[in-house]
């Protein structure tokens, strides 16, 4: 049996409708979480990271600048591609966002296996300066300070490595 074509474009117009709030609603969302976050030139950042070096946002080339918590499954499911490229040849500094003391973020980066580095945001005015009230969130900063992308929740390994090549390759976009 076959159907007839008037129930069948109805069907496929149906599909395209509900595809098409779930686009408004997904996109609503992400402007909604990044409402308050900053653009354009990085707020300060600097401070003594859990190995007790000391930290200052100064980037020669582009920097991926990730914002996570302990207490975030999202972050937790992320934290291997940020543990990824800080190994590999990008600069990467992550703010661990109300997570405790800093006891508390090294013991849980030593149960995760995690050596990226770390600045505590313990009170969680590293977050406010950059406009961070959800996590994850990754910021990239091209080598002029000027943040080029951001992204509010999870993010795919291989979209952050191109948004870092997309900052060194290319001054505006």
């Amino acid at each position: 049996m076959t159907v007839p074509v008037s129930a069948r474009a109805a069907r496929w117009r149906r599909r395209a409708i509900e595809a098409l709030i779930l686009i408004v609603v997904i996109v609503g969302i992400r402007a909604w979480q990044q409402r308050d976050v900053v653009s354009g030139a990085t707020p300060s950042l600097a401070g003594t990271l859990l190995d007790g070096t000391a930290y200052k946002l100064s980037p020669q080339r582009p920097v991926l600048v990730h914002f996570w918590a302990t207490w975030c499954p999202v972050c937790t499911a992320e934290q291997g591609s940020i543990q990824s490229i800080a190994r590999g040849d990008h600069e990467v500094v992550t703010v661990a966002m109300q997570s405790g003391s800093s006891a508390d973020v090294a013991r849980h980066l030593t149960e995760q296996r995690l050596d990226f580095p770390v600045l505590n945001d313990a009170d969680g005015r590293i977050s406010a300066a950059w406009g961070v009230h959800a996590v994850p969130a990754s910021f990239i900063v091209d080598r002029d300070g000027q943040i080029r992308f951001v992204e509010i929740g999870y993010t795919t390994e291989i979209g952050l490595r191109l948004r870092l090549w997309l900052a060194a390759n290319f001054a505006v976009f």
